[in-house]
């Protein structure tokens, strides 16, 4: 069967976009998700999105990384959210379904601000730190992050006994300036580092903010610019989680599965 997709980006994460509200995609198949994720013998991605009627919303996104596994991906429902709007589902405006629950977002000029899922707590590993955004990720300062080794640390954090079974992403944070972080991060289900990773810089938005005792962060990321902005608790608890930051079509082509 041959199927229309479309390539969208959104920093530098790169998805393979699919409208599949007639529910054609098997998505049960992991196989075939990673094969059209494979960079050398697929479309090429860092993950897959479907987008399917959902009662009660614009729509569901139904995501995959490249090795056919499922979380939630703050780039990838930039994406969506763009992708939809393309569609003709959305206009200025989104309410829909994900992995991790309902999310609403905002969309005009090529920009997307994407309501988060709201954050219970950071928590401290030693010098280093773990919040989940939706999808796990553990968070370290270190000095120099454009010459750190992002890959090889952050397996060995990622595949550490204190993330089995499961593992986590690993993010690697220089601070640029009061408001201003150069976040790097090494993606579970990628097992590389990508250009930017939404969850991932939320999670360090997040833990540099508290630190700071400010509510919004501005995000240098290898594939572009990104900022979130959020309401911290006197609990430790975080709401009113919103990634801003561009996505956009790429190009469009036919596959055969």
């Amino acid at each position: 069967m041959e199927i229309s997709f479309y390539k969208y980006q959104g920093t530098g994460n790169d998805f393979v976009m699919i409208d599949d509200r007639a529910e054609y995609f098997d998505e049960q198949n992991l196989e075939l998700v990673s094969q059209l994720c494979d960079r050398k013998f697929g479309i090429g991605a860092d993950g897959l999105i479907l987008i399917r009627n959902k009662e009660g919303y614009d729509f569901e996104m139904i995501y995959f990384n490249a090795d056919g596994s499922q979380s939630m991906c703050g780039n990838g429902a930039r994406c969506a959210v763009a992708f939809s709007s393309f569609l003709g589902i959305v206009r200025e405006q989104a309410h829909f379904m994900a992995i991790d629950g309902p999310h609403d977002a905002r969309i005009a000029d090529g920009e997307v601000e994407l309501g988060m899922g709201n954050v219970a707590s950071i928590e401290n590993t030693g010098n280093d730190f773990f919040v989940n955004t939706g999808s796990p990720h553990h968070v370290r300062f270190v000095e120099d992050v454009e010459n750190y080794p992002v890959v090889d640390t952050g397996a060995s954090i990622r595949y550490s006994d204190d993330y089995r079974p499961n593992g986590t992403n690993v993010n690697f944070i220089s601070i640029l300036g009061d408001d201003h972080i150069y976040v790097r991060t090494y993606e579970r289900g990628v097992e590389d580092e990508t250009l930017s990773c939404g969850t991932g810089v939320t999670a360090c938005a997040l833990v540099f903010g508290s630190q700071q005792n400010i509510n919004q962060v501005n995000i240098k990321a290898l594939g572009g610019n990104l900022a979130v902005k959020f309401t911290a608790a006197e609990n430790g608890s975080f709401k009113n989680i919103i990634l801003i930051g561009p996505a956009e079509q790429v190009f469009k082509g036919t596959v055969v599965i």
